[in-house]
């Protein structure tokens, strides 16, 4: 008998660090009994990318790139006369999924027939008057209602980080980053009719100091040229942004553009998880009240008056449903493997195989605590 597929699986934003211990997270998962009824993933941002793979229940591939993968591969450092039209780094992650998996366009389209649905989000940049006036400048694709080329560019906007590269256009709309509305789409998981068990990965990433370190190399290939009056004037900016961040200060555009990503994002994926236990409290004091005051009275009649006047209570969170939820907390000591302002040294395999590791251990301890009778019986928590 096929398995219900009442699970799902939600996964945060969190960049390379976050893709690997998410990795980890999955591993251990599908070494479950819950991982046949995974029915939805829901991703933004590194949880998009992460996602897609989980969704084909191909995650060996996804650890062979991974441990493939190198800085350059992921956002790679413009040339110094790009810099004010194309940002600081080009986009390089989507040719680099290309060249190892065929092509993005092929992984989205094996999505459509995968027996487990694929939701991303991505923020709205769209420079219109037609936006919706409740949208909350959210995109949200699903891998079985987007047409699969449409779905390929939702993943890679979700995952286009917005301090270092330009958005991504997804059909009509101009995407970036879904870190920036909803880092940890929870939400979506409780709208989701099917799902009635949710186990969340929700990464808590150390942003990296972008500083000055990467301009360092242009200062010494222009120091020959400094008499030149741009360049001298050049020289002086690259001073002033030194001694920016030596006061604590934001040392350019792009450094101030990360501090705000971390604190929109760390706001966010706080009050998601916040919205969602209160919501879990609510349900569950209502019902508890529902059930004392009714018995506390003896007339039929009046019990059944009671009871429908709970029925028609509208409460903001009445038609909601609880939802149990496993969530496996992740975070990281140090820099990690981020991209950054400057020049990387190679990702290390061991680095790499430390935070999958990190990740497997933090959900096998929380997958302990669960049994599950069979493939399609309920679960329980110890």
């Amino acid at each position: 008998m096929e398995p219900r597929r009442d699970v799902g699986v939600v996964l945060s934003g969190g960049g390379v660090n976050g893709v690997l211990m998410e990795l980890g997270f999955l591993q251990r998962l599908r070494e479950s009994l819950l991982w046949p009824r995974v029915g939805a993933i829901f991703g933004a941002s590194a949880g998009a990318l992460t996602g897609l793979l989980a969704a084909l229940d191909r995650l060996d591939e996804l650890e062979a790139f991974m441990m493939d993968l190198q800085p350059e591969q992921t956002f790679r450092l413009n040339r110094l006369w790009r810099l004010p039209f194309l940002g600081l780094y080009d986009y390089a992650l989507p040719k680099t999924i290309d060249d190892w998996f065929g092509s993005m366009n092929n992984l989205t389209a094996d999505l459509t027939s995968a027996p487990i649905e694929l939701v991303v989000v991505a923020t709205d940049l769209t420079d219109d008057d037609d936006e919706p006036a409740d949208s909350g400048f959210e995109l949200v694709y699903s891998s079985w209602t987007t047409p699969h080329d449409v779905f390929a560019q939702a993943v890679l906007a979700s995952a286009a980080v917005s301090a270092l590269v330009l958005p991504v256009r997804v059909r009509d709309r101009i995407a970036t980053d879904g870190a920036w509305v909803r880092n940890y789409p929870l939400a979506h998981a409780y709208d989701h009719a099917s799902v009635e068990l949710i186990v969340a990965f929700r990464y808590s990433p150390r942003y990296p100091r972008l500083g000055v370190a990467a301009l360092q190399p242009y200062r010494k290939r222009l120091l020959r040229f400094r008499k030149i009056p741009p360049i001298r004037a050049f020289l002086a900016e690259i001073d002033e942004a030194e001694a920016r961040a030596a006061r604590g200060e934001p040392a350019h555009l792009a450094d101030m553009i990360v501090r705000l990503a971390r604190v929109t994002i760390r706001r966010n994926t706080l009050a998601e998880e916040r919205i969602a236990s209160a919501t879990d409290t609510s349900l569950s004091e209502l019902r508890s009240l529902r059930h004392d005051v009714i018995g506390l009275v003896e007339d039929p009649r009046l019990r059944r008056a009671i009871d429908e006047r709970f029925a028609e209570a509208t409460f903001p969170f009445r038609k909601d449903r609880l939802v149990p939820r496993i969530v496996v907390r992740g975070e990281i000591d140090g820099p990690g493997l981020e991209p950054g302002m400057r020049s990387q040294p190679r990702w290390g395999d061991d680095e790499k195989r430390a935070l999958i590791r990190r990740g497997w251990e933090l959900a096998d301890a929380e997958l302990t605590g669960i049994a599950v009778d069979d493939a399609s019986g309920p679960y329980t928590a110890w």
